[in-house]
């Protein structure tokens, strides 16, 4: 069965094989290398949203760091590479991504700050300082407001989320429908089609 474009979003074990695929790419002043994989979003490469989300934006300082819809772990490994205050927990719904994220993490070395799983293995209690995502926007509007109102609440007041979304796949009308959830959000950056927008969890 030939990969569908949008399968890595919601499929927890996609149907293609899985065949690694090796990535390199330079963000914050790292040269990092991981491995992607068949049927995870971005094989082979660096996609252009979280490429833009790195040149966008300075690297966080420390806490409790949560990549939501993690892949194989692009933006979480980054930050754990290039932050050594930070503790971070990736999430996706697919297993495969799941794997990769925390193989590659082992080869990192920072598998003791790093671990990914799928969302209900998150306890309920754990809260996070700051979000960080590429997010599934082609799961449709109402899955990503579902997912979005379900993983804001985790954070502490006075945390934020930092997202790139397209502008042509609703960016702008994103930033307005957050503050309106009660989460001020902001455009920092701006590049090659996105936004990248800064949310916060009032104190």
């Amino acid at each position: 069965m030939a990969e569908t474009p949008d399968e890595h979003y919601f499929t927890a074990d996609p149907s293609v094989p899985f065949a690694r695929q090796q990535v390199a790419f330079e963000a914050w002043d790292q040269e990092l290398a991981m491995e992607s994989g068949a049927g995870v979003f971005a094989k082979g490469r660096l996609d252009i949203g979280t490429s833009v989300l790195f040149k966008e934006t300075e690297p966080p300082v420390q806490g409790r760091f949560l990549d939501l819809g993690c892949g194989y772990g692009a933006i979480g490994l980054t930050i754990a590479k290039t932050v050594p205050l930070a503790s971070v927990i990736g999430i996706d719904v697919n297993e495969r991504a799941v794997r990769l994220m925390n193989d590659n993490a082992r080869t990192l070395g920072v598998d003791s700050r790093v671990v990914a799983c799928t969302p209900d293995q998150v306890p309920t209690d754990y809260t996070f300082d700051e979000i960080w995502s590429n997010p599934p926007i082609r799961i449709g509007k109402e899955a990503l407001h579902t997912l979005l109102l379900t993983w804001l609440p985790r954070l502490l007041p006075g945390g934020r989320a930092v997202m790139v979304v397209g502008k042509n796949l609703g960016g702008d009308s994103l930033q307005r429908w957050l503050t309106e959830q009660g989460y001020p959000t902001t455009r920092i950056g701006s590049a090659k089609g996105f936004r990248v927008l800064e949310s916060i969890r009032p104190a």
